[in-house]
């Protein structure tokens, strides 16, 4: 764990703020979910694509993402899946 992990779980809360406050926590948190999804999945295709080729679906392979990669991902979800939980 390290400092990214917490803020991205920050970004997303933030993220999920102004939905919630309309009424739509699970709005909210899907949106942050996919930001984040797209993002971790993004740079695990700039990593592949600078290391070596494994085609474009590589990157889709979660489980060989590292720890941090996982955890940045993990995080956001966890915090506002649990926001949206507790709040609708």
């Amino acid at each position: 764990m390290n400092r990214t992990n917490f803020e991205h779980a920050a970004y997303a809360l933030l993220m999920q703020l102004p939905f919630g406050l309309l009424g739509h926590w699970w709005v909210g948190a899907a949106l942050s979910i996919g930001f984040f999804l797209g993002r971790e999945h993004a740079q695990a295709q700039d990593k592949i694509n600078d290391y070596s080729f494994h085609g474009d679906l590589a990157a889709f392979r979660v489980w060989q993402w590292p720890l941090d990669a996982k955890l940045d991902l993990l995080f956001p979800v966890v915090s506002v899946t649990c926001i949206a939980w507790l709040l609708s």
